[in-house]
């Protein structure tokens, strides 16, 4: 890995939002950190011959912020805060359907039980299936099909009663 694909690596992690990402192959090993602090810190280890590197380089110049927060036309989160949140549980890129010519698997107003397929998302050529851990409807659909999602980032809003 050359130092070109290093800093793509960087900006990749830092416009998309995560706090941490690691890279292990045979010869090396990654991390990649962002925080409230202004760098983001690379740790690149190479076999014992050669030694450690620590490359610093900016981090984001603006902070990732809640997108539902900063939405015009936004629900109030005193409306939310009867409903439970599904959030994404690793990056990737969000799917409503298994395949093209098949059904969606939720759509809003939707009754569904606890460990129903909610959704897929890609991640490194991985189909992960999303299941539901609680019980309820679906109020509303937090993102578009075949967009990319963050690791904790809120995709659907349930009402649980």
């Amino acid at each position: 890995m050359d130092i070109k694909e290093i800093q793509n690596l960087i900006k990749f992690v830092a416009k998309s939002g995560a706090s941490e990402v690691k890279l292990e192959m045979d010869d090396i090993k990654i991390t990649i950190k962002t925080g409230s602090d202004s760098d983001t810190t690379i740790v690149h280890q190479v076999p014992a011959q050669m030694p450690q590197q620590v490359i610093a380089a900016p981090a984001a110049e603006t902070p990732a912020a809640p997108a539902a927060a900063s939405e015009p036309g936004a629900p109030a989160a005193s409306d939310d805060s009867k409903y439970i949140t599904i959030k994404s549980p690793i990056i990737g890129t969000f799917y409503r359907k298994p395949s093209p010519d098949k059904p969606l698997f939720v759509e809003v107003g939707q009754t569904i039980a606890e460990g129903d397929v909610l959704c897929i998302i890609e991640a490194m050529k991985l189909f992960n299936e999303i299941e539901s851990e609680v019980s309820g409807k679906i109020v509303k659909i937090l993102v578009d099909d075949s967009s990319p999602v963050e690791f904790d980032q809120p995709l659907f809003l349930v009402d649980p009663s």
